[in-house]
């Protein structure tokens, strides 16, 4: 299976700030809910490995609220690796590591970072095939520590459903850049997960008509 090295046009608008920090006004707007949702079914202390890190926006503010955990950002665009680097080096938090490449939806990752107490990707299932997807989630089960947490944050459709004529006009966008790609149906995510071996913990509605999916694996 190919890297998907580029993501659609549509998938972040992120516009240059100083010292390199790229800024992404959605990860502004969610980072409190995130970091709420993080808070209530995260772990206090261990190994957290991001995936699709972004801009880096969202590790430096977690990082920085939640000093118990060695956050490990990843990103295969080295331009979003040098933003991450650039907000780590804004934030100046101790417990915030510099940006590794690591491509999510190619098979092999998990075994290479075994351990993790949490896996946290953000605004990345829609923006990927369903193969690709399904790979995110196998790798991810097996790079879990035991009682380890997955928590996927997006928009999701519902039983099938978009829920807002919004989210099917962006799905549908999205669809047509490329076919593979879309919005994943929230109950086909959930039995990936439990397909991989996980269990799931909570499915929390988020602002904007996003889902945070919460899964762990057994102890």
């Amino acid at each position: 299976m190919p890297r998907r090295d580029r993501l659609p046009d549509t998938a972040s608008v992120a516009s240059p700030g100083e010292d390199g920090r790229l800024h992404a006004p959605s990860a502004e707007r969610n980072t409190g809910p995130i970091l709420s949702l993080i808070r209530h079914h995260g772990p206090a202390a261990g190994r957290v490995l991001e995936l699709a890190s972004g801009t880096g926006q969202h590790a430096a503010a977690f990082a920085a609220a939640l000093p118990g955990l060695d956050w490990q950002p990843t990103e295969i665009d080295p331009t979003r690796r040098a933003s991450i680097d650039a907000w780590a080096a804004s934030a100046q938090v101790p417990n915030l590591r510099p940006a590794t490449t690591l491509d999510a939806t190619a098979p092999g990752w998990g075994a290479a970072h075994p351990g993790q107490n949490m896996i946290l990707t953000v605004n990345l299932l829609h923006l990927i095939s369903t193969p690709e997807a399904r790979i995110l989630i196998v790798e991810a089960a097996q790079a879990l520590a035991p009682d380890g947490r997955l928590i996927v944050y997006g928009p999701f459709l519902r039983a099938g459903e978009a829920t807002s004529e919004g989210d099917a006009s962006f799905d549908a966008s999205l669809r047509a850049q490329d076919p593979e790609i879309g919005y994943k149906d929230d109950f086909d995510v959930i039995d990936w997960m439990h397909e991989a071996g996980l269990i799931l913990v909570d499915v929390v509605e988020m602002p904007a008509n996003n889902l945070g999916i919460v899964a762990r694996r057994p102890a």
